[in-house]
């Protein structure tokens, strides 16, 4: 398994229509731009690992800027683009790191089973849905 090189600062496309994100909560820990990310039960936005097949494992979208724990953070839905990474290929499909927390590989993790992106580009994703 290899994992996904992101670009220094992951962007988000603002002019895609698929644009969906959800506001008014909180980082639980520090997050960068491009980071997947679950809701905790503590109510907060935590990076996902796909380290074991447990609630972190269940991504529900990407962090698109970064944030200090504690601070207001913003999540990108599933169906967004990002520029993320170089060296892509078109096509291909994306997993949840099992030892890069908040990352992608190429292939499935033991938590990161399901696909939650894929390469639209050499250097842009889609988020394709939650990890199951």
């Amino acid at each position: 398994m290899a994992e996904i090189t992101r670009v220094a600062a992951p962007s988000f496309d603002s002019a895609d229509p698929t644009l969906e994100k959800y506001t008014g909560f909180v980082a639980g820990e520090d997050v960068l731009a491009g980071d997947l990310v679950y809701m905790k039960s503590d109510g907060k936005w935590w990076k996902a690992t796909g380290a074991a097949a447990n609630a972190a494992a269940k991504a529900k979208g990407m962090v698109g800027l970064d944030q200090k724990a504690g601070e207001a953070v913003t999540v990108l839905r599933p169906g967004c683009r990002w520029n993320y990474g170089t060296g892509l290929t078109p096509g291909a499909q994306y997993f949840l790191s099992g030892t890069v927390a908040g990352g992608l590989a190429d292939a499935a993790s033991t938590g990161g089973t399901s696909v939650v992106a894929f390469a639209l580009s050499a250097t842009d994703i889609a988020l394709t849905g939650e990890q199951n």
